[in-house]
């Protein structure tokens, strides 16, 4: 292979594995939202701190908790930057402190239930607040913000893995499917096993990797060639 064909090569790996990603971004029309869905657990286990009982497969449709992780998800799946996530989900929580969550969200934050408690009453009539209630606010905000930024790192790591997974399946099909197309007899069986398979397989394997520098790669190659073709005169 020459090395203006190698960098042809490149390239079209490159652009199988970003149609790779489309087709994996493709399967967002599901109902949870396919591959976006991927992580919101852990966002459900964070708010699952705070809200014992949180869960959108069996909280009651018209409960607090159903209402705020449905109100998370919809954020999630619809790819919201993740730092406005977190600001979101964070205000969303502390709108809901009341004396009567303040029990489980101080528990979930190791602040004093009963201080918190009595901010909460105290914010909600409009009253001023003392040193120590400030401070149990204070601390509550700052386990907020440290639960939430788990709970959101966790799940974005979680989706990021699930699509490269499910992109590279769909690169590995792809790039079989057309070599069978390209070197395959009438049957088809012959060429499974050949070097061709196992060329089309390592394609594949690569195509993820390589779709989002695959452009500069071509580029710095086909530099490269003309670098070495100027030297050569």
């Amino acid at each position: 292979m020459q090395i203006p064909d190698f960098g042809n090569v490149v390239g079209a790996i490159g652009g199988l594995g970003t149609a790779s990603f489309a087709l994996t971004d493709a399967t967002k029309i599901g109902r949870n939202g396919g591959i976006s869905n991927s992580g919101f657990g852990s966002i459900e286990r964070a708010i699952g701190q705070l809200y014992p009982q949180a869960s959108r497969a069996t909280s009651a449709p018209d409960s607090d908790e159903r209402k705020l992780l449905d109100m998370l998800h919809s954020n999630w799946i619809n790819g919201v930057p993740l730092y406005d996530q977190k600001a979101i989900a964070k205000s969303l929580i502390k709108l809901r402190l009341s004396p009567d969550t303040a029990q489980a969200f101080a528990k979930a934050t190791s602040v004093d239930a009963t201080v918190l408690a009595a901010a909460a009453a105290g914010m909600t009539r409009g009253a001023s607040l003392t040193p120590e209630q400030t401070n149990a606010l204070g601390r509550f905000d700052l386990y907020l913000t440290a639960l939430l930024d788990d709970g959101y790192h966790r799940a974005d790591q979680r989706y990021r893995n699930w699509s490269r997974v499910l992109a590279s399946v769909i690169a590995i099909f792809l790039a079989v499917f057309g070599g069978w197309v390209v070197f395959g007899n009438a049957s088809g069986t012959a060429y499974f096993g050949t070097d061709n398979f196992w060329l089309a397989v390592m394609c594949g394997v690569l195509a993820i990797p390589l779709a989002p520098i695959s452009k500069d790669l071509t580029s710095a190659l086909a530099a490269g060639v003309k670098v070495a073709q100027t030297l050569k005169r």
